[in-house]
């Protein structure tokens, strides 16, 4: 047996001994042969180990690859169970989901490092930055493999079933047998594809990616150019802005480190793309610190919860990397060098904060159970998520159980209804919301603020949570991004109505029009202009910023119809 054929089978029966493992633990489980936490930390260990060594038994063999993957393993085996202490159910672990992108990122990231390490020395850059890709397209290529087999084999014996021969049907119903046979396969795909290393060579991708560089580069010149003219306003969306923001970053993060390749000699010799990637560089930390403001201001409104704090962090190592490249370019020659050796240092870094978030040292639910606790204090009940509390663990617990035993006391019915229920109950709740709008919302005229008191007693819950969202964003010209405003606007029923202005993004206000029906219930009508289009965003935003100054005059709708009551009929011009 040669040693092409040895290798490949070493890795097939590697995979099919990791499919089998997995199998057992899935048993295991099923069984309830092992606690939950147990199993969890058992598959993590199995999945890590024997998905490390079949990725690192191509570059290192598979005699180096088995006690590298394997201690790998165990240490995010061993991770994870003690990040799984603080919750109190496996399912709250997957929910969370976070928790499984840092056992991800602990997995991986790693992997380049081990590699080089074997080769030459950890920090051999470009080894780390040909294995990093390599790995990536040695698994894509062997996942398509392992799912073009698979095809053929289900084909294969849907083609048998018609003579009535199940028996490929019958291997495959052992759930043990069809995870082994998966991993052989998937084991037989990586040994084949670095085999055919230098045809399936990462450079081919990463030279077609460099193209991205100028599309990326004006994309985000002509955002940061427009900013300053829309305003800011739009960051304050939540964490939407933020993630898209994160997203160009990270894209742009990815092609600075494509263009410079694994030395000089290998960069791209292209001027306009090494001035395109210099200009990214340059505006990288702009978009991250953006970025990083953007999600600040809803942690500033909302405080933190896990999934915020895990945004921030993302945020704050989308800068340094902005910084670090910045900085490189700017400090003249040897630039790139910098920039691959900042790209060292900062993934170890992500690598550390990976490990902390599984420990105690950063418990995200801690802090979010604490900052929600706080807010109570300051906010009032209507902050309070109780849902989002009991999806945090432990601690999220501990929080419920501090506030169960505060609701118990005089004067706290609020909150005891608020935790009974999952949410206020609209008669506690509404009427500290509707106080709270009354105080940010303008109407116009300034003296209709009893019609204002009408429309938002009678608001839904949830409409008044919006609207407050809304109203907090203030504008250029400091005004809420909200206005009110009140009119006899259906003569046919008694009292006024109300025209609502709300700005939910730079480029988009939604306009409504409001009234009370016979049984005191609020009902909701879209405005338009008078020939039934709707207004533009540059006439919304005109009409919202007139209209907060002094109150527009009411006039007569230019039209008639023929009848009397329901049975009218009319047309819009």
């Amino acid at each position: 047996m040669t040693g092409q054929i040895a290798a490949r089978v070493g890795l097939a029966l590697t995979g099919a001994l990791g499919g089998a493992a997995i199998w057992a633990v899935l048993e295991a489980a099923d069984r309830a042969w092992l606690a939950d936490f147990p199993t969890l930390a058992l598959f993590v260990f199995v999945a890590t180990g024997f998905g490390a060594v079949m990725a690192l038994a191509g570059p290192i063999g598979l005699t180096s690859a088995v006690p590298r993957g394997l201690g790998l393993g165990l240490v995010v085996g061993a991770l994870t169970w003690l990040m799984a202490l603080r919750f109190e159910t496996v399912d709250q672990v997957l929910f969370a989901a976070i928790p499984v992108l840092a056992i991800f990122a602990l997995a991986t990231l790693p992997l380049p490092f081990l590699i080089a390490g074997v080769r030459s020395r950890w920090t051999d850059y470009p080894v780390l930055f040909l294995e990093a890709w390599s790995i990536v397209l040695r698994v894509a290529a062997a996942g398509a493999f392992t799912g073009l087999v698979w095809l053929v084999i289900f084909l294969s014996d849907e083609l048998l079933q018609i003579v009535g021969i199940g028996i490929i049907g019958n291997v495959l119903a052992q759930e043990g047998l069809a995870l082994a046979l998966g991993g052989a396969i998937f084991g037989l795909g990586m040994a084949v594809i670095h085999d055919l290393a230098e045809l399936l060579s990462p450079y081919v991708v990463l030279r077609v990616f460099r193209l991205f560089l100028p599309v990326v580069l004006a994309v985000m010149a002509v955002f940061l150019v427009a900013l300053p003219f829309r305003g800011l306003d739009g960051l304050a969306g939540g964490l939407s802005p933020a993630t898209l923001l994160l997203t160009m970053v990270g894209g742009g993060i990815a092609l600075v480190s494509i263009a410079i390749d694994q030395a000089d000699a290998d960069a791209t010799k292209s001027p306009l793309l090494l001035r395109c990637t210099q200009g990214l560089a340059l505006i990288l930390p702009v978009v991250a610190g953006l970025a990083l403001w953007a999600v600040w201001l809803r942690v500033a409104d909302r405080g933190w919860s896990p999934e915020r704090l895990f945004v921030v962090l993302v945020a704050g190592t989308g800068l340094v990397y902005g910084l670090v490249y910045a900085v490189s370019v700017l400090l003249g020659r040897e630039w790139m060098e910098r920039i691959r050796q900042g790209n060292i240092r900062i993934a170890l870094a992500v690598l550390v904060l990976a490990a902390m978030w599984l420990t105690p040292v950063l418990n995200a639910e801690r802090i979010s159970a604490a900052s929600q606790l706080a807010r109570l204090e300051t906010v009032g009940v209507a902050a309070l998520d109780p849902a989002a509390l009991r999806s945090w663990g432990k601690p999220g617990a501990a929080a419920l159980a501090e506030l169960e035993a505060r609701a118990k006391e005089p004067g706290q019915e609020a909150l005891a209804a608020a935790l009974a229920g999952e949410t206020v109950d609209q008669a506690d709740a509404r009427p500290a919301l509707a106080a709270e709008l009354a105080a940010l919302m303008p109407v116009q005229p300034a003296t209709a603020t009893g019609m204002r008191e009408v429309i938002l007693g009678a608001a839904e819950e949830y409409l008044l949570q919006d609207w407050l969202q809304v109203c907090r964003v203030k504008l250029e010209n400091g005004q809420p991004g909200c206005l009110m405003v009140v009119a006899d606007l259906l003569p046919l029923r008694p009292g006024e109505e109300a025209m609502l202005f709300l700005q939910r993004g730079t480029d988009y206000i939604e306009v409504s029009g409001l009234y009370l029906d016979d049984s005191g219930m609020l009902v909701w009508r879209s405005a338009t202009r008078p020939d039934g289009s709707y207004l533009t965003p540059e006439a919304a935003s005109r009409l919202l910023r007139q209209y907060q100054t002094a109150p527009p005059p009411l006039t007569g709708a230019e039209l008639n119809q023929l009848g009397t009551g329901e049975e009218a009929l009319l047309f819009l011009p």
